[in-house]
């Protein structure tokens, strides 16, 4: 834009070297719109063009400089105005002067760090993009390109399995165990529920998946719970040593992998939450934390296959036993 309408100015786009070939990815923004961006992992190069398009031929453009920079930040949202920055790179495309023709100008930022996994939530957004940007002396061009991040993580070493017992005593008595505590994004939860003592009369049993997200510190810390999914186990009353299995599939479900305490600013949790209403509409809660990650894109085995592979290596036997009381009935607000 140039002042009253006088003199020149420019149009500023970036391109990047791989465009036609790089992977795209759907990512939820903050209004909920979704969109679609390059997807980029940890240590990749980014590189590509910036074009400076003049608005009116013959006239010459002035300048500051022109610079590029690949920036990832972290915005809290109660704390606008304030953009945490953990990457910052900046490549200086051409010193002041002026532009008497459009011109383009490569840009590399080589083995790019990039440690955490874009991220777009209830409180917070982390984001990474790319900003060109040609200084003036009243009114600066610039133009941002966002990209996506994911991180990839490597199978578990230790991936033990869940076991609890929880009841009310002299009233009811359940063994719930789930065949792993660490999930990738499109695996399958495979479970079983036992009923050992049944003396109350419950009317239904769910599983949900809640995502917990965690900003802020000290006494400014926000919780917000998101109920993911809701799987139905029974509906209508168990009896005394009945079984129930439980098969979750999770790749339909908008999940990222766990985030704990990224950049000291945020954290992203999940829980399973076990949730049995009596006849009474009396809300009953039990909830353990489980590990979500990244594997790469390569499918070795359709779902169908996951799920049967799973079902066969869940055993009984678990490492991680706990024996609890189930809390009081919860009110209703509590619930998610």
């Amino acid at each position: 834009m140039s002042f009253f309408g006088f003199g020149q100015s420019a149009e500023v786009d970036i391109v990047l070297n791989d465009a036609e070939t790089r992977k795209k990815v759907e990512h939820k923004s903050e209004d909920g719109r979704k969109d679609k961006y390059f997807l980029f992992y940890d240590g990749e190069t980014v590189n590509g063009k910036v074009n400076v398009t003049l608005k009116n031929p013959g006239k010459r453009l002035e300048h500051y400089g022109i610079k590029i920079e690949f920036i990832g930040q972290i915005e809290l949202y109660y704390d606008r105005g304030n953009h945490h920055e953990f990457v910052s790179l900046v490549k200086d495309l051409a010193r002041p002067g002026e532009l008497s023709h459009s011109q383009s100008f490569d840009f590399e930022f080589t083995h790019v760090e990039k440690p955490y996994e874009t991220y777009t939530g209830q409180n917070v957004k982390l984001r990474y993009f790319l900003r060109a940007t040609i200084s003036r002396r009243l009114n600066d061009i610039s133009k941002e390109m966002d990209i996506v991040v994911h991180t990839l993580s490597t199978y578990p070493e230790l991936n033990s399995s869940i076991k609890m017992e929880v009841g009310i005593e002299d009233c009811l008595h359940i063994e719930f165990e789930y065949n792993k505590s660490k999930y990738h994004l499109k695996d399958v939860i495979v479970g079983k529920i036992y009923f050992l003592l049944v003396r109350i009369k419950i009317k239904h049993m769910e599983i949900d998946i809640i995502k917990r997200e965690t900003t802020g510190t000290g006494p400014s810390v926000y919780h917000e719970n998101d109920t993911i999914a809701k799987y139905e186990i029974m509906d209508g009353a168990p009896v005394r040593g009945e079984s129930i299995p439980i098969r979750l599939f999770l790749a339909g479900y908008e999940m990222t992998p766990t985030m704990r305490d990224i950049n000291k600013k945020f954290s992203v949790r999940y829980y399973l939450n076990l949730v049995l209403i009596d006849e009474e509409e009396r809300r009953y809660f039990k909830q353990q934390e489980i590990t979500l990650w990244r594997k790469g894109d390569i499918v070795r085995r359709s779902m169908s296959q996951q799920a049967t592979i799973a079902s066969q290596r869940f055993e009984g036997s678990s490492s991680a036993t706990e024996k609890e009381k189930l809390p009081e009935p919860a009110k209703e607000e509590d619930s998610s």
